[in-house]
């Protein structure tokens, strides 16, 4: 982790600053719950974890995913998104504003008489959190300073051994294919076309 921590660009730390902590938040008081009991009112505080529906899951998965994302980029994993990554955090912090604010409407459910549910500053927080994921992805999509690491740089791309050419492939110096006549046995070749045999070079002729 420390090893990802030094590869990763100065605008990608801030990113996963920003998904830690909204990670972090969803242990922190998010709801209070209040019931009556008798004469009594009794009080609860409920972390994001205390009450699990489709949107703390939904923002659980997006925080992780954020995080995995940047992982594989300091591992110099070479595969591209669609936008870039600048696009993918941005949509990725809006989201889980988006259902952070939804949750403001859509509380969860409290039995009793007389329940009701507040919101705490744990939840607050997280909408901060989700904000800053959202604005450095904005930075990140705007900066095109963070490249994509390629097919070479993957340390887990497999690569192939160039067989090397043997001795008989390789001709020697001063040598050069010749033409050589046909005999009965030999196929039918084409005027002009030369053997694959390698001899030493003829000396030229001087003609007088």
């Amino acid at each position: 982790m420390a090893r990802a921590w030094r590869a990763l660009d100065v605008e990608q730390r801030r990113a996963a600053v920003a998904a830690v902590a909204l990670l972090l938040t969803m242990f922190l008081p998010w709801y209070e719950k209040n019931v009556v009991v008798g004469t009594d009112l009794a009080t609860d505080s409920v972390s994001a974890f205390g009450d699990v529906s489709f949107i703390e899951a939904a923002i659980f998965l997006v925080t992780l995913g954020v995080l995995l994302l940047l992982f594989y980029r300091a591992e110099q994993r070479a595969f591209h998104l669609p936008g870039g990554d600048g696009t993918v955090i941005l949509g990725a912090g809006a989201w889980a504003a988006f259902l952070l604010f939804w949750r403001v409407f859509d509380r969860p459910d409290v039995g009793g008489a007389g329940a009701t549910v507040g919101i705490q500053w744990g939840f607050f927080l997280a909408f901060m959190a989700a904000g800053a994921l959202a604005f450095v992805g904005f930075r990140l999509r705007t900066s095109h300073q963070v490249a994509e690491p390629t097919r070479a740089q993957d340390p887990t791309t497999k690569v192939e051994p160039t067989p090397l050419p043997t001795r008989r492939e390789i001709p020697a110096a001063g040598q050069r294919r010749r033409r050589r006549p046909a005999g009965p046995n030999d196929p039918t070749q084409i005027a002009g076309q030369l053997s694959f045999e390698e001899s030493q070079e003829d000396p030229p002729t001087e003609r007088r």
